[in-house]
């Protein structure tokens, strides 16, 4: 199938607090586990990040702050010094090819396990995810995680800022706290991983501050202008129960709208969903959407999901993040341009296999495909 060519808002420039994004069009963070076992990132990942950095923004896969919030085996980390010394290399090549990045930084809380960290999992609450996890040596199943204490949190917190002042130093523009898809901070917020009864659990309140408190300690350390929060509405994911999220999502933005963060980033974004819209309501700053595209369908929309994305940027979003779409497509933002088919993704080399299968060796057009088009400024917030 091609597309038609299109010129639209999608291809504008945009100014994100000190950054000049060469386009609205930003690629998600992707876990694709090609770092070493020790979190350092390998020379193979400068290579696909450099190869995507006609983004208008890069957001570096979820990356630990501390050793005990590994997730999965091969993630990369930002906690020692040669994770910053192996992001630099990354970081160089992307801005070598003209891009911008941000890094994000995630936790797995209960999502871990001691084979993948050689460290028990902490949660708000000692209760296992309800599923197997993924290990060096295959599926295992999960482990009851210990509770987090009132030290636990506070250092945590402190990693968290710490590890954002290590990606400034490894070469990222800013950071992206992860408070979505059944990690730790969303599983503070949720009512059924989070049972404590101090001040960080029981009301919305109080199952918001850790997400709060971390968000406000990150940009501290490196000024709100360089930190994004994303959040993921209604994502069960990871066993997550997280109740009336009409409550929730707006007392999350009330402690967090003083701050000055650089962006919001919705998850699974609908523009007819009312949570949605509330939120684009009550936050004052930039809106970045990532578009609901896999409940609709599994598969990936022919168009890559650049028509949702209009229709995001049509109801008051500002950035548009995609995800399969930049795996699969390390030029997408010149095919969408172009009107040009877009390569099929394999899922099947996405995660846990390593190598270059499927992860560098997707194909660019050639040079003479390629079509310009004039695009107008464009500035951000509201």
């Amino acid at each position: 199938m091609t597309n038609a060519p299109v010129n639209n808002g999608l291809f504008a420039p945009f100014r994100l607090g000190p950054l000049d994004l060469r386009n609205r069009l930003v690629m998600a963070p992707l876990t694709r586990n090609r770092a070493g076992a020790d979190g350092v990132p390998q020379p193979i990942m400068a290579t696909y990040y450099a190869q995507r950095a006609s983004a208008g923004l890069i957001i570096a896969e979820a990356t630990t702050p501390n050793a005990v919030g590994q997730t999965y085996p091969n993630i990369p980390a930002i906690h020692r010094p040669a994770h910053v010394t192996g992001w630099r290399q990354v970081t160089d090549a992307v801005h070598a090819a003209g891009g911008r990045m941000f890094m994000q930084l995630q936790h797995g809380g209960r999502i871990g396990h001691p084979d993948n960290s050689g460290l028990m999992p902490v949660a708000p609450s000692p209760i296992a995810l309800p599923d197997t996890i993924h290990t060096p040596t295959g599926r295992r199943p999960s482990v009851v995680p210990r509770e987090m204490t009132a030290d636990d949190i506070r250092s945590t917190i402190a990693d968290f800022a710490q590890a954002a002042r290590n990606a400034v130093a490894a070469g990222f523009a800013g950071v992206e706290v992860h408070a979505a898809n059944g990690l730790l901070l969303h599983q503070f917020m949720a009512q059924n991983t989070n049972q404590r009864t101090d001040a960080y659990g029981g009301s919305v309140a109080n199952r918001v501050r850790f997400v709060a408190e971390t968000a406000r300690a990150v940009a501290e350390a490196i000024g709100p202008e360089r930190v994004g929060l994303r959040i993921s509405p209604a994502n069960t994911v990871n066993g997550i129960d997280e109740g009336n999220t009409h409550l929730i999502y707006p007392a999350l933005l009330d402690a967090v709208g003083d701050i000055g963060l650089a962006y919001l980033h919705v998850e699974l974004a609908d523009p007819d969903d009312a949570l949605y819209r509330r939120l684009r309501d009550d936050w004052s700053g930039v809106l970045m959407a990532n578009p609901d595209l896999m409940r609709r369908s599994p598969k990936l929309p022919a168009d890559g999901g650049m028509s949702a994305g209009e229709r995001l940027l049509a109801s008051g979003a500002d950035l548009i993040s995609l995800g399969r779409a930049f795996i699969a497509n390390p030029d997408l933002v010149e095919r969408l341009r172009a009107g040009a088919p877009l390569n099929p993704l394999r899922e099947q080399y996405s995660m846990y296999v390593g190598g270059e299968t499927g992860y560098t060796d997707y194909p660019v057009l050639g040079a003479a495909e390629h079509r310009d088009h004039p695009v107008l400024a464009v500035t951000g917030g509201r």
